[in-house]
């Protein structure tokens, strides 16, 4: 006589007791019980003969199964107890059905083992038992990999348990990839999973379940590790190399980094590390997959954009934030300004650069920079903008947005590129600030509308010419070669556009727009993440930069910033030779080399005007203040000293954290942002390089056409015999 426990789980409604087969299954009994030192009752059954538990299992799901496989022998695979029909706790409790197995050669009917009689149950012969009444003990037999057979290498067990069916399924993929092997699901639903090798007369199987119902714990109940079907049924591209699977796989690679390797480097992963061989279309899908779990999706984005801006505004006091929806709450605009950048401007000169760059993701849009200079010359980002793209309204409500933290005075320069959208936004936003185009965005739309790019040394003399009598002299040399030119610089654009010596305002040695092209280029790789991912970078690297100059700043030892003093040191040596005198007690006469100047060391101007519009003494005013025994570093503009750099960063700016720790108000999480739309995309692979702007030229890289390298061509290769390694793939969708 044999005793079998069971036990009935404490459910609302009514359920089949579950059988206790050995020491593991009261292991995952426990393990099950959150209060570990209840009291657990058992029942107890008397069986007269050794049984193989049998139960027909509740109603298949087809949801994850290749279709049914007729005749399929291991029904002992097929046992769920969980979906029995229930039974009442406080009934007498039931024997399990059982079915007796007589000796292997027949059966009290006289029936083959192997062909069961009439009623009973089919039997698989490798789990057959001892027929009733036999002396010798139950035995399932196992299979052992021989030289006909092979095991699938892994650690897998009858016992195993998994948090989830998701954990099982992603371990079983990884290992049917590395085994170059492909299964199929047999049964599925929401407590079961049965898989088999995908060759029918295969003896590899699994067989998991839920520890309880309720639990969302897997356990494998049954396994058999060894395969017996041919290797020519091993496959390494197969069906479980999925992108899902292969971007869960490589998801850990993207963590921290901004880039992470490309759709090559995914295929590289799959095929060293996962045995698997994948399209380049597959690795690319996943690595997008990967970008998700990392980052979120683009979708999940717009949600938790207001609580995301709420814990910015809430750990950074100061930040502005604003995003603008339309009518049917979908995205529209987005503002961003930390607390930390607007106090720090009042130290930085009132020269603004702005400009815009196209986003790579799936909603696209447009990234817009506002960013000053700091006394080092390094940018200094004020506010970050996203819109749907770069025309007059969505100029106009960043620029109003930016008005409300930086104001508007007839000290203030903002300087863009001559975009019509721009020009018209600062125009309506803007009263009082003077606004600048950018030299370097003139010069290309000269060389592309009038084909003389052998014009531009004279144009930028002109551009840095810091006296009205130099300029005019630079623009008659334009003009005698080229007129149109000269036509289009004075009248088209206007020389107070671009011009350093004829701004009505104050813009210092800033010509060009470069400080914002710089933060475009930084961000170059981010550009592709949703928009909460993308700002997480922008504050990852200002948090970054703000340390490191706060850093260099505490460092330094002279009463200037690094780039200041280097530019000073050199006037000092050439002041030596200058023959100076004294007018009054304010002003000075400085004679010697090409120009002679009239230095006003209370006003802080010469007549050469270096020092008037840069803020930083020329030559002429480091002589004066020299003879009039004045410290050269008090006629220097207090943007450039040591004290205001260090008070420019002297704060800190803090991430968010996990969204899990955010203390958000409920009126913020409910606020709906839906994602706006975009139209249909289009086929073939999306883009992810901009045009180039007008009068911009890309240096083509060339490719031998016998090795496949960069570099070189086919006439100058030094390799012996042709590759094909590095050959872009054919015939990829998308």
């Amino acid at each position: 006589m044999d005793l079998v426990l069971s036990y009935t789980p404490p459910l609302n409604k009514k359920c089949s007791p579950l059988v206790l087969k050995d020491d593991e299954d009261v292991a995952a009994l426990l393990a099950s019980r959150s209060d570990s030192t209840c009291k657990i009752p058992l029942g107890v059954t008397v069986e007269p003969t050794e049984v193989c538990a049998y139960e027909k299992s509740g109603q298949e799901s087809s949801d994850d199964t290749d279709g049914s496989h007729d005749g399929f022998r291991d029904n002992y695979f097929d046992v769920d107890y969980c979906d029995s029909e229930p039974t009442d706790v406080g009934s007498s409790r039931q024997t399990l059905p059982v079915f007796r197995n007589a000796e292997r050669t027949s059966n009290d009917n006289g029936a083959s083992a192997t062909q069961p009689a009439e009623g009973n149950p089919p039997v698989d012969p490798l789990l057959q038992v001892t027929g009733a009444g036999s002396d010798e003990p139950v035995n399932v037999p196992t299979i052992e990999a021989s030289d006909s057979t092979f095991s699938d290498g892994s650690d897998l067990h009858e016992g195993k348990y998994f948090n989830t069916k998701k954990d099982l399924k992603r371990k079983l993929s990884d290992i049917a990839m590395k085994g170059n092997f492909e299964f199929r699901t047999r049964k599925s639903n929401r407590s079961l999973w049965v898989i088999e090798c995908i060759d029918p007369n295969c003896s590899w199987r699994l067989r998991a379940s839920k520890i309880v119902p309720e639990s969302t714990k897997f356990v494998i109940r049954k396994y058999v590790g060894v395969h017996s079907c041919s290797l020519l049924n091993r496959n390494a591209n197969h069906r479980q190399a999925t992108y899902v699977v292969i971007g869960e796989q490589v998801a850990p690679q993207y963590v921290g980094v901004e880039k992470g390797p490309g759709p090559k480097g995914v295929q590289t992963f799959a095929r060293t590390e996962l045995g698997a061989q994948i399209s380049y279309y597959k690795a690319w899908r996943g690595r997008k997959h990967a970008h998700t779990l990392i980052r979120g999706s683009p979708e999940q984005s717009f949600h938790v954009l207001p609580s995301y801006f709420h814990m910015l505004e809430k750990l950074n006091p100061g930040t502005v934030t604003r995003i603008e929806v339309d009518g049917e709450s979908r995205f529209k605009y987005l503002f961003l300004a930390f607390g930390v950048a607007i106090r720090g401007f009042r130290y930085m000169r009132k020269v603004v650069g702005i400009d815009g760059t196209f986003l790579k993701g799936q909603y696209r849009g447009v990234l817009l920079v506002a960013t000053a200079q700091d006394g080092n010359g390094q940018c200094y980002p004020l506010a970050w903008g996203i819109v749907d793209s770069e025309n007059e309204d969505a100029w106009s409500w960043f620029l109003t947005q930016l008005k409300e933290i930086i104001g508007d005075t007839d000290e203030l320069a903002l300087i863009s590129d001559r975009a019509p959208s721009i020009k018209k936004a600062i125009s309506t936003v803007f009263e009082k600030a003077h606004h600048g185009a950018c030299a370097w965005h003139v010069a290309q739309n000269i060389k592309n509308k009038f084909k003389c790019a052998d014009i531009m040394g004279s144009y930028w003399s002109a551009v840095n010419a810091y006296r009205c009598e130099d300029f005019t002299g630079y623009m008659i040399e334009i003009s005698n070669r080229y007129p149109r030119v000269a036509e289009y610089l004075e009248n088209e654009v206007g020389f107070e556009k671009w011009s350093r010596c004829h701004y009505p305002g104050l813009r210092y040695n800033i010509t060009t727009t470069n400080m914002v092209e710089s933060l475009n280029s930084m961000l170059v790789n981010a550009r592709d993440f949703s928009y909460v991912a993308l700002l997480d970078v922008i504050q990852e690297k200002m948090s970054k930069w703000w340390n490191d100059r706060r850093i260099v700043a505490t460092a330094i030892t002279t009463p200037l910033t690094p780039s200041r003093e280097s530019e000073l040191r050199p006037r000092f040596a050439q002041s030596n030779g200058r023959h100076t005198s004294q007018l009054n007690p304010i002003t000075y006469h400085v004679k010697g080399g090409e120009l002679e100047g009239v230095v006003d060391i209370f006003n802080k101007t010469c007549t050469c005007k270096e020092f008037d519009i840069d803020k930083l003494p020329c030559v002429h005013a480091v002589a004066a203040a020299h003879h009039a025994q004045v410290s050269v570093y008090n006629l220097v503009s207090p943007y450039y000293t040591k004290e205001y750099y260090l008070l420019a960063y002297g704060e800190t700016i803090y991430p968010v954290g996990s969204q899990s720790q955010w203390d958000v108000p409920n009126e913020v999480v409910t606020r709906i942002v839906l994602p706006r739309e975009v139209k249909e995309k289009k086929r073939g692979r999306p883009k992810t390089s901009r045009f180039p702007s007008v009068g911009e030229f890309r240096k083509r890289k060339n490719r031998c056409g016998k090795c496949g390298a960069y570099g070189h061509y086919k006439k100058k290769c030094n390799s012996q015999t042709g590759s094909t390694e590095g050959n872009p793939p054919t015939n990829v969708p998308g």
